[in-house]
């Protein structure tokens, strides 16, 4: 029907938070321009999607310990029950309203990939320049409709022109994510430092790639999955710390510890957690050396206890939080970074996190929710071909 797409949702009317997972392949109402009968459709663009990224707000989606609020609350105002789900894309303009024409100079046939934090342009963090604290953001795929989709509706403020003569397209779909990495690799001068990257799933390969990139001397690794911690090391990291987490502490681990410490002689200069885990967060506490830098990127609800807090600040350590992408400033350096033939980021992100597109590219002809879980399972990134 022409009116109609296939779309990855989650219904709030079909399925119980609490008792289900995964997300149903469903058909939904295309998106539309009307500027005549909405007027801020001017400033919207209609976008075919050619690939979208599984993220891991995604997952938590999927398997329900993510977001539920959020998803509540937009669904409940938009007076709807299904969500279409996805914030990671790379599409083609399809279609183009006035102002996103005239002002922004959007046509049909453009590759874009987008933003998935939607500013409101008005608040005070806004208004500063720290967009990516926006007040009233809205996230995409969450709190409005998504693009695991065939269409998808944003506006023209969000997006980003890709050139896939120089970004091939299965790596342009994960510039929102590679640009997380990029922005928690910024946040200190890495050049000539010594790194420790806590969590080595999806953000934290990248930020690999990254900070080798932008000149950090010696990478060490930590992370208790064996699969992620083989990906690290065929990445690069110059060692790898392998071990058996303890569910039941929040407390650092001091195998752990001890090794990331000797690795930077008395700590080293700077640690990311990339995990959000509580054990995570105190194991990059105790890691660094005196007045180092760590940089806290990963997240879990609740409340979280720290170690030994006095010693953060007897000792000088600095914490630093990073949500997002600074917009745009991020982006450029994404483009930079994975355009670049020197450092060969593009060409390891599709070799060995993408596994050369075996089993992590899905074509949503194929999609069946047991096989996609058991993908999302066994690798650190999924791709969805529309």
């Amino acid at each position: 029907m022409a009116d109609k797409m296939w779309a990855l949702v989650f219904d709030k009317a079909r399925d119980v938070w609490e008792k289900s997972r995964g997300l149903r392949k469903v058909q939904v109402e295309k998106p539309l321009l009307d500027e005549q009968r909405e007027p801020l459709d001017a400033e919207m663009v209609i976008i075919k999607v050619i690939y979208s990224g599984f993220c891991g707000s995604d997952r938590g989606i999927w398997f329900r310990n993510s977001f539920k609020r959020m998803i509540y609350d937009s669904l409940k105002a938009e007076g709807k029950t299904a969500r279409v789900l996805g914030h990671e894309l790379l599409g083609e303009v399809v279609e183009v309203g006035c102002i996103a024409r005239e002002h922004h100079g959007y046509k049909p046939g453009e590759i874009v990939s987008t933003e998935s934090h939607i500013i409101c342009s008005k608040c005070h963090q806004c208004l500063i320049g720290e967009t990516h604290v926006c007040t009233n953001e809205h996230i995409i795929g969450i709190s409005l409709d998504g693009c695991f989709a065939e269409y998808v509706k944003l506006p023209a403020t969000v997006l980003w022109r890709t050139d896939t003569k120089e970004i091939r397209p299965e790596v342009g779909v994960l510039q929102d994510p590679f640009g997380n990495a990029v922005h928690a690799c910024t946040k200190v001068d890495l050049r000539g430092k010594s790194l420790a990257i806590l969590g080595c799933g999806t953000i934290g390969l990248f930020a690999i790639l990254i900070a080798r990139a932008l000149g950090a001397s010696r990478i060490i690794g930590v992370e208790p999955n064996d699969k992620n911690a083989s990906l690290a090391e065929q990445l690069g990291v110059d060692r790898m710390v392998r071990f058996t987490p303890d569910k039941e502490s929040w407390g650092s681990d001091s195998s752990v510890v001890e090794q990331v410490r000797s690795f930077g002689g008395d700590g080293v200069d700077m640690a990311m957690e990339m995990s959000g885990y509580n054990s995570s967060v105190n194991n990059a506490i105790q890691s660094v050396r005196r007045g180092g830098n760590v940089v806290l990127f990963g997240i879990k609800s609740g409340n979280f206890t720290i170690e030994d807090f006095s010693d953060i600040i007897v000792r000088g350590v600095s914490l630093h939080s990073v949500i997002g992408r600074h917009i745009f400033g991020t982006w450029d350096m994404t483009t930079n970074l994975l355009e670049s033939e020197h450092n060969r980021v593009q060409q390891k992100i599709y070799d060995v996190i993408l596994n050369k597109g075996k089993d992590t590219i899905v074509d949503i002809d194929d999609y069946d929710m047991n096989d996609f879980e058991e993908r999302i399972l066994a690798h650190p990134k999924i791709i969805i071909k529309w």
